[in-house]
């Protein structure tokens, strides 16, 4: 690997990755009088939670709520950022299937009737049939969901845009997706609760109406943390992708980076983990053993891009996005960016449309120049009817690899070799985040392991990350026991 240049300070914990876990990781460390290296392998921070900027315009990777039931998460975002910095947005999100438009999460009625009577009467059998023999495997996405709003609705509502998202068959993913997002939402559950809605309110679970959002986006938050972090004494390095991590008697010495002078080490008490957890054990030296190896290579990722184009004003929508059910295209999602703020926008009476593809690094898409896929988002929109010819003024591209974890039939096992053998191995290494514990966490559940992390390793506690987020319920969904 060649020659490997000292950083020649004193030990400290070094926190690979800066974005929201990475960050919040090193600022609850320097809170608690302990600087720390923040190395990032990109030239930004804020990981898939950045907020990426051409010419003035603001996009959103992904698209991120600011909404929480974990209390330390909320103050900690205020504790950030000002409260005058923080906008008040309305939640709209709605499905586009057959040029209808459909509430999300499904609402009984609005679906049904907006199907029509004869299919939903099919949709409904479809369900009774369902509840009478229902998928003997519930273990994957579909028998779940099938198993809650029957085949019918299935096929019509989940398959086509979760097989966009994640790229292969629906019976070859975990239900673990589907029911962080979904819970114990049925479709006899939403006509129950359509028609009783006088019952007891504290069982009923709804959908928040209105939720915070960072006036120039979420990367917002993350270029704050970053200053705060550099007050506190820590240093962040960037374009320093971890190549190695050393260990020796169960606990991990020195982290090496890729640096522009060439490989650089840092000495470590502890290591704070946010990159890939099958990058970082395949980082190990001495490396893990084959079995261990075996089951990082196994893990896998799926990478996204969105298409951003520059439309009038009125060719927008009130929805943050809108989910697109069709197969006859590949785009998946569609944000509108001035729907989440206003002040992403930089021209007035214009928005711009972010179109979310998903993708694998290196496939066609991935590769394909800008100007093809601006051509393309640009002519789906107009296939679908949601632009007409000649309303789009410029476009753009954004690319993000390794956006989501993926669930597939092995995932669990792989993540608990790889778990096991650095407890076992290399005490003071701490996975993080939703890429570094392989899960599809949310930004604050994300933020939520790193503070109980930093608690661990100030005051020895004993906090389990790994329990975070398993509660399996809708993140956005509040009900008035939360209030």
């Amino acid at each position: 690997m060649g020659d490997i240049t000292s950083n020649d300070t004193a030990a400290r914990p070094v926190v690979i990755g800066a974005g929201p876990a990475g960050l919040t990781a090193a600022y609850q460390l320097g809170k608690a009088g302990r600087t720390a290296t923040v190395l990032e392998a990109t030239e930004i921070v804020g990981g898939i939670s950045q907020t990426a900027e051409r010419d003035g315009w603001r996009f959103d990777i992904g698209g991120h709520r600011f909404f929480t039931k974990v209390k330390p998460v909320q103050n900690l975002w205020h504790e950030i950022l000002p409260d005058e910095d923080f906008l008040l947005r309305p939640r709209m999100s709605r499905i586009f299937y057959k040029g209808k438009f459909y509430d999300y999460p499904l609402k009984a009625f609005n679906a049904l009737g907006n199907l029509g009577i004869i299919e939903a009467v099919r949709c409904v059998l479809s369900y009774l049939w369902a509840r009478l023999n229902p998928p003997k495997d519930q273990t994957t996405f579909e028998g779940f969901v099938a198993a809650r709003f029957g085949w019918r609705l299935y096929r019509i509502f989940f398959k086509t845009y979760t097989e966009k998202v994640w790229g292969v068959p629906a019976d070859g993913l975990q239900a673990d997706f589907a029911a962080q997002r979904i819970k114990n939402l049925s479709l006899l559950s939403a006509i129950w609760n359509a028609v009783t809605p006088s019952r007891n309110q504290k069982d009923i679970t709804s959908l928040i109406e209105e939720f915070e959002y960072p006036r120039h986006g979420p990367g917002m938050m993350w270029e704050r943390c970053h200053e705060l972090v550099l007050d506190q004494g820590s240093d962040v390095h960037f374009r320093q992708p971890v190549v190695k991590v050393r260990h020796a008697d169960g606990n991990a010495t020195h982290v090496v980076a890729d640096a522009a002078e060439g490989l650089v080490e840092h000495a470590c008490t502890d290591v704070v983990s946010s990159m890939p957890i099958p990058l970082l054990v395949q980082a190990m030296d001495p490396p893990a053993p084959e079995d261990v190896q075996l089951a990082a290579k196994s893990l896998q990722f799926r990478d996204f891009l969105t298409v951003a184009l520059v439309v009038p004003e009125a060719d927008g929508f009130p929805d943050n996005w809108i989910y697109i059910h069709a197969p006859e295209v590949e785009v998946g999602r569609v944000q509108n960016f001035g729907s989440w703020s206003p002040q992403m926008i930089p021209e007035p009476g214009k928005t711009c449309l972010g179109l979310e593809y998903f993708v694998n690094e290196g496939d066609e898409l991935w590769g394909a120049d800008d100007a093809d896929l601006i051509a393309q988002g640009t002519q789906e929109m107009i296939r679908l009817g949601l632009l007409e010819e000649g309303r789009v003024e410029k476009g753009y591209v954004v690319r993000m690899p390794k956006a989501y974890p993926m669930y597939d039939a092995t995932y669990k096992e792989n993540v608990e070799i790889l778990r096991r053998w650095l407890d076992e191995n290399v005490a003071n290494v701490h996975p993080v985040g939703r890429n570094g514990m392989h899960r599809y966490n949310n930004q604050d559940h994300s933020m939520y392991t790193a503070m109980l992390t930093v608690e661990n390793i100030v005051t020895g506690s004993a906090h389990d990350v790994w329990e975070v987020n398993v509660e399996a319920e809708y993140h956005e969904e509040l009900s008035e026991n939360d209030e």
